[in-house]
């Protein structure tokens, strides 16, 4: 009933179960043990007030009307049917329970897998404006939200109503007129808890995105504890928690404010109706055209329905907070996915990239790749040099289709990529990043990390192609060695091995190396290069590097500035051309052009 209230496009419940539509029949299940509970729990006050009757009336009784004279006939008939419904209200308040809180553990399952499997479709484009923390935040306590609503809060509105309804038959059956008076704080209390809804909805909305700022800066913080400590900002950091905290705190006095005032408005309306009953039953009872024991029955069921109302308040507090987050929950599950997945699938491709006229920009900022025309040949090692921005990474980052392009289009073995079922076109790539990500677990977990099913030895091996065998021999417990989150207990050499290990072990046709060596040292990198010698055997090989020493084998240079191909060729070509490559390659290496060179020779005039 307060639900009906809110605007059709408003209504997150209804959003919520038409999404939920597979819990269907659990739903249904629960509402009827919610409802069947209820009816049994008002019977006793209607059998207290039969047996007043018949105690006062003896043969005369209600219950003589159904053949029972006898007045101890008619006790001890009560006394089985009190055994037996307070029995049935027993078996349906567990059915309900275990009914209600599966369903939560369903349904909140089944959301969080949801929204988890969505948000790893969305573009990159989409996590551009979003906070690690505040995805977690929904995720994880606005689902939980959501869960303490369907655990409770459900099973109390639809008892409410099944009372409203049941005591409302019973009440215009026995005296419209008392019925008329006793229901008369029924709008009140709806229009009280109306008028709290609206209120209380953007507060609450307030609070879910103070919830999701909170952990954002939570998760930062602990992702950063590194920097926060060598710059001693510890207090900083504490007085910005605190700040945010407070926020929180402040947001949720103000709901909290507005819910409290609920709470009196509903016992004042509460007692008028009680009252009602109460005078105006007994005046009847008095002037003889009510009998006491149906007068007894109406009291009993006002204190049943009416003060059961005062938990309305917390009640609707608890289904405001749920909706809240349920909108947050909705609408990133209505996050639009931009990069569509292909039909077609390719099975160890050649790996021949051709880009044609491609051009590319991110959401917000200034055009990356401009009139993009090269092309990457099978079975060689193509290589990507330029200043930093230039656009190198961007171009690895289209190949995987993390981005499209604005416009143009991208080729592997004559096939558009928009074509290619998006698994198979990554299950063929394997990436080396210059931010190396490791997952707390062992060695041995990260190693096989994209590739599950691979037996101890061809982890192994893995490793030692990447040249990480002998420094994992040397860990406490080798290859089940805990690394910890983000591989916090390896040096960035370590970690840049591992990265190269387990792309080896899912044996891509194609190998992608973005700035795979920039944060190692020389020892390090001679190693990688040397294990890359070897890998890249019959492989695509694409490179992307600040040091130029790195790519001097490789079969095919690019050099990007600016979003622009602005020269091509091998090593030995382009270091004697005047351009960006040699000045690049003179930098590094200390070397002076050779125009330079000659003028140091000539003497002194």
């Amino acid at each position: 009933m307060l639900l009906m209230q809110e605007p059709q496009e408003q209504r997150p419940l209804l959003r919520l179960l038409q999404h939920t539509k597979n819990h269907r029949p659990q739903l249904i299940l629960a509402t009827l043990y919610s409802i069947l509970n209820k009816v049994f729990d008002i019977a006793p006050e209607i059998l207290i007030g039969m047996a007043i009757d018949v105690v006062v009336r003896g043969q005369e009784s209600f219950l003589s009307q159904f053949g029972i004279h006898e007045t101890w006939d008619q006790i001890l008939l009560l006394g089985v049917l009190t055994f037996f419904i307070w029995l049935g209200e027993s078996i349906f308040e567990y059915l309900l329970l275990i009914q209600w809180r599966n369903l939560a553990q369903w349904i909140q399952h089944g959301l969080r897998c949801e929204t988890y499997n969505h948000v790893q479709k969305l573009d990159f484009n989409f996590f551009e404006d979003q906070s690690s923390g505040n995805l977690t935040s929904i995720l994880n306590d606005d689902i939980n939200q959501l869960e303490r609503f369907l655990d409770g809060g459900a099973n109390q509105m639809i008892q409410t109503a099944t009372a409203v309804i049941g005591v409302g038959a019973v009440f215009f059956y026995i005296s419209p007129q008392i019925a008329t008076f006793a229901f008369l704080p029924i709008p009140v209390i709806l229009i009280g808890a109306f008028y709290f809804q609206t209120k209380a909805t953007p507060l609450y909305a307030e609070v879910r995105n103070k919830v999701g700022l909170l952990s954002s800066r939570i998760n930062n913080n602990i992702a950063g504890i590194q920097t926060i400590k060598s710059f001693t900002q510890e207090y900083f950091e504490s007085h910005q928690l605190r700040q945010q905290s407070s926020d929180y705190v402040s947001s949720n006095k103000k709901a909290i404010a507005v819910s409290s005032a609920f709470i009196p408005i509903i016992r004042m309306a509460i007692l008028s109706g009680f009252l009602a009953t109460f005078i105006l039953g007994a005046s009847k009872v008095i002037d003889g055209t009510l009998n006491v024991g149906a007068y007894g029955v109406l009291v009993f069921l006002t204190q049943r329905l009416l003060w059961p109302l005062t938990g309305m308040a917390a009640t609707v507090d608890l289904y405001e907070r749920a909706m809240a987050s349920t909108r947050r929950i909705l609408n990133l599950l209505n996050e639009p996915i931009h990069i569509k997945d292909g039909q077609e699938s390719i099975d160890s491709p050649l790996g021949h990239f051709e880009f044609k006229d491609v051009n590319f920009s991110y959401k917000t900022g200034p055009t990356i790749l401009k009139n993009i025309h090269l092309e990457i040949l099978p079975h060689k090692t193509t290589a990507f040099v330029g200043s930093t921005g230039s656009g190198k990474s961007t171009l690895v980052k289209l190949l995987l289709r993390f981005y499209e392009p604005n416009s143009g289009d991208i080729y592997l073995d004559s096939k558009d990529i928009k074509s290619i079922d998006l698994n198979s076109l990554r299950k063929n790539i394997g990436l080396v990043s210059q931010d190396v990500f490791l997952f707390h677990g062992t060695v041995k977990e990260n190693i096989a990390y994209g590739n599950p099913k691979a037996s101890e030895e061809e982890i192994q091996n893995a490793a030692r192609m990447a040249e990480a065998d002998e420094f994992i021999q040397n860990l406490p417990q080798k290859y089940e060695t805990i690394i910890g989150e983000r591989g916090q207990k390896l040096s960035g050499g370590q970690r840049q091995r591992l990265s190269l290990a387990r792309a080896l072990l899912k044996n891509p046709p194609i190998l992608i190396l973005d700035e795979a060596t920039s944060a190692v040292d020389n020892e390090t990198e001679a190693a990688i290069q040397r294990s890359l010698s070897r890998v890249a055997r019959g492989r695509t090989v694409i490179m992307i590097a600040h040091r130029l020493s790195t790519i001097v084998n490789a079969d095919q240079i690019y050099v990007i500035e600016r979003g622009q191909v602005v020269q091509q060729g091998t090593h030995a070509t382009l270091i004697h051309e005047m351009g960006t490559y040699q000045s690049l390659w003179n930098v590094q290496t200390g070397s002076l052009p050779p125009t330079e060179r000659r003028h140091e020779t000539l003497p002194n005039s």
